[in-house]
């Protein structure tokens, strides 16, 4: 495991309110750094561990209060890069999205769900990333949706987490981008089975056997995952 010295050098320690970014190979960086700031000691969160704060530095001594419900949890809007940053440190099976890969989208917007007693003791426990979807042209009234291109549940999160923020996104969506009429997102049979959408109201639509990201004509990143997949809908217009 790294030490904090080189998640110094690697720009891992951050100011309040400076970017959290880190990278899945600094993920495995977790070591509380202890300060005394006037007179108080305080828990500076290092390397991956420090993009679950919103204030890292000055983080105080411990985790405080863990949320027991999800309703305790507020769901707000988060910058493209600490999403992507807190979905590396989360998600199972695609932990890897670059930030420009989402900005570059007619639409996109990302949420965090968090919790805590006070400003500097608020923690990360869920994130989601949308964007215009990826096969956007290949979709009827692609153009009018927005796809759920990663979901990620850290393993202290309450029940229903997912659920809950399903319900509280949806209804933001609809009211930030009202030319949007459709959400879908699809779902890793090798690593779900629906249930968050089944629970959510959303509707299965069709199904797809993983292939390759390469063709003959255009070279792509290795893919994540090729297997077989299922899109699932919501109608926006039709719920709100």
């Amino acid at each position: 495991m790294s030490g904090i010295a080189t998640a110094a050098t690697q720009g891992l320690i951050h100011l309040a309110g400076s970017p959290q970014v880190i990278t899945p190979r600094s993920a495995a960086v977790l070591r509380p750094l202890n300060l005394i700031v006037s007179g108080v000691q305080k828990m500076a969160y290092t390397g991956a561990d420090s993009v679950r704060v919103s204030m890292p530095l000055f983080h105080s001594g411990g985790r405080g209060s863990s949320p027991t419900s999800a309703l305790q949890l507020l769901v707000n809007k988060v910058s493209v890069h600490r999403a992507c940053s807190l979905n590396a440190l989360w998600h199972s099976r695609f932990p890897r999205i670059h930030w420009s890969n989402v900005v570059r989208n007619k639409d996109y917007i990302c949420y965090v769900a968090e919790y805590g007693e006070t400003l500097e003791d608020t923690v990360a426990y869920a994130v989601a990333i949308w964007s215009s979807p990826v096969a956007a042209n290949r979709l009827n009234g692609g153009e009018a949706m927005l796809e759920l291109r990663r979901m990620a549940i850290s393993d202290d999160a309450p029940k229903n987490t997912a659920s809950r923020m399903l319900s509280i996104m949806r209804k933001d969506i609809a009211k930030r981008l009202p030319h949007i009429d459709r959400l879908i997102s699809y779902q890793d049979t090798e690593a779900h089975h629906g249930t968050i959408y089944k629970a959510s109201g959303w509707t299965p639509k069709a199904a797809s056997d993983g292939a390759a990201w390469t063709t003959k004509t255009r070279n792509r990143n290795k893919e994540q995952s090729r297997a077989r997949k299922i899109r699932w809908e919501y109608e926006l217009r039709l719920s709100e």
